[in-house]
This record gives structure tokens, C-alpha cells and sequence, in this order.
């Protein structure tokens, strides 16, 4: 029987490399981004190398309820896998950043990833089984001046995941947080968009590598996942140093990252 797996922000990046990999195993996708035109093309690179069905669904995923819209719109699809991978960031110092962008990206990474969560697991523990990635970020483990509302939102996005995780032990059901660093991904475009000190360079890795690694951890059950050495060593940095010297290290790269 063929299974079915829910990916959103899947038009590019670490949602397209997932949808890659998931197609590769003979998954039934359900690709949501509000990109038209990048869904369109991975629809039919998916259709020309795996000859699989693709629903594409064009979303905000920052609106409010559009989890239930989209459940609604599929209502007769089980989701064995759900990857909730849409998310962006905003760089700038919180006093001055807007806050209607800052609404948007709280509603993507906790109400939208929460509600779609919960709107699947139900029929998932009913039938024993089911997957769950929620693409969280390195930024969960320590506070981020400068991206003050993006490492808040990983954070929660996290702990909810590792909390539910534990509640879920001997259904069938796993749920798993994806924590990379820093992805060479479209993600770095959104961050200031109309900033050209955007650029980071500093321990970067590739999409295709931190999906692959992603992936296996979601099939092997793992709470969490931090794709590198270094970046788990970036993780428990706050355990080794006092929390005001985590936070002046995180401000520091950021400001580093972005000179010209």
C-alpha cells in the first residue's frame, strides 16, 4: 500500500530535498508552499523521475487557520509522514523590526506547525503508525539577539516536539526536531530582504546533506536531531558558559555574518 507524506515549504531547500528523499522511497506527496511556481517545478521533476502522484497545494502558511484548510482540503488522505518545514527568518534588532512580519513568522512556526500537528496525529496513533519532522533550528537551544522572535519561535518549536515526542512512546508514532545551523538555502533571501549584509558564511552546510540526515533520524524515531559536529558542540554551548556569555557569543556571529 502506497503511503502519503505532507511536506510544507516544499517549493525549495530542505522541504524540496525531503520531498526528494521521500519520493525516492515511493511516498505519496503533498507538497504546500505559496511559491506556484516552484511547487510546479517539483511536481513535475518528481513525475519525471519517480512517476508518482503529487498534489500541490498553494498556501500561506503563516495565515491564520490554514492548518484546518488544508486538512479540510484533504480530507481523504491518510498522512503517514508529516514534515512541517516552512519557516523564514528576520534579521534586525527587535525595537526596530516589523511587527507584522514578526506576526507572520509566529503564526508559520508555532500556530500553523502546532495545529497541523495536532490535526494529524489523532488518525496516526488510530492506526499505529506515523512520522513526524518539525524542522526546528540550532537557534533553539540558546537565546538570539537579533533574530530575537526566530530563535524564540525554534525554541518552542523544540520543546513542543520533544514534549509530545515522550507522550507518544508506544504508539507507533514518533516526532522529531530537525536543529541544523546555518543551510545554504533560499532562508538566507528572507532574512533582510532589503539588506545586503545578509550573507552568512560561517559553518554552513548543504541542504541535500542536512535532509539526508534528517531524514534517517526521523525513521529511526530520534526526539532530536543536529546535523554536525560543531553544531552540537554549538548546542550545549549555554551548559559550559553562563547564559549572558551564550547570548554575546550568538550576537557576535550574527554580526559577524552579515558585514559587508
Amino acid at each position: 500500500m502506497i503511503k502519503t507524506a505532507l511536506v510544507t515549504g516544499a517549493a525549495s531547500g530542505l522541504g524540496y530535498e525531503l520531498a526528494m528523499l521521500l519520493a525516492n522511497d515511493g511516498y505519496k506527496l503533498i507538497l504546500v508552499d505559496i511559491d506556484e511556481l516552484g511547487l510546479a517545478k517539483v511536481k513535475a521533476e518528481i513525475a519525471d523521475k519517480f512517476n508518482l502522484e503529487v498534489i500541490t497545494l498553494i498556501r500561506d502558511l503563516s495565515a491564520p487557520n490554514v492548518a484546518q484548510d488544508i486538512i479540510d482540503t484533504i480530507s481523504n488522505e491518510p498522512i503517514d509522514v508529516l514534515i512541517n518545514n516552512a519557516g523564514f527568518g528576520l534579521f534586525g534588532s527587535f525595537v526596530e523590526t516589523e511587527w507584522e512580519r514578526e506576526s507572520e513568522m509566529l503564526h508559520l512556526h508555532i500556530l500553523t506547525t502546532t495545529h497541523l500537528t495536532k490535526l494529524v496525529l489523532e488518525s496516526m496513533v488510530q492506526r499505529g503508525s506515523g512520522r513526524i519532522l518539525n524542522v526546528s533550528s540550532l537557534a533553539a537551544f540558546q537565546p538570539g539577539p537579533l533574530m530575537a522572535i526566530y530563535y524564540a519561535s525554534k525554541g518552542y518549536m523544540l520543546s513542543f516536539s520533544e514534549a509530545i515526542a515522550n507522550e507518544l512512546k508506544g504508539t507507533g508514532v514518533t516526532v522529531t526536531a530537525l536543529c541544523p545551523g546555518p543551510t545554504k538555502t533560499d532562508f538566507q533571501k528572507t532574512v533582510a530582504e532589503d539588506s545586503s549584509n545578509n550573507k552568512i558564511t560561517f559553518n554552513m552546510a548543504s541542504a541535500k546533506a542536512v535532509a539526508l540526515y534528517g531524514y534517517n533520524s526521523m525513521l529511526k524515531g530520534k526526539a532530536y536531531a543536529i546535523p554536525g559536529k560543531f553544531n552540537k558542540f554549538l548546542a550545549v554551548l549555554p551548559r559550559l558558559v553562563t547564559r549572558n556569555a551564550a547570548t554575546f557569543i550568538v550576537r557576535k556571529i550574527q554580526e559577524k555574518n552579515r558585514e559587508k
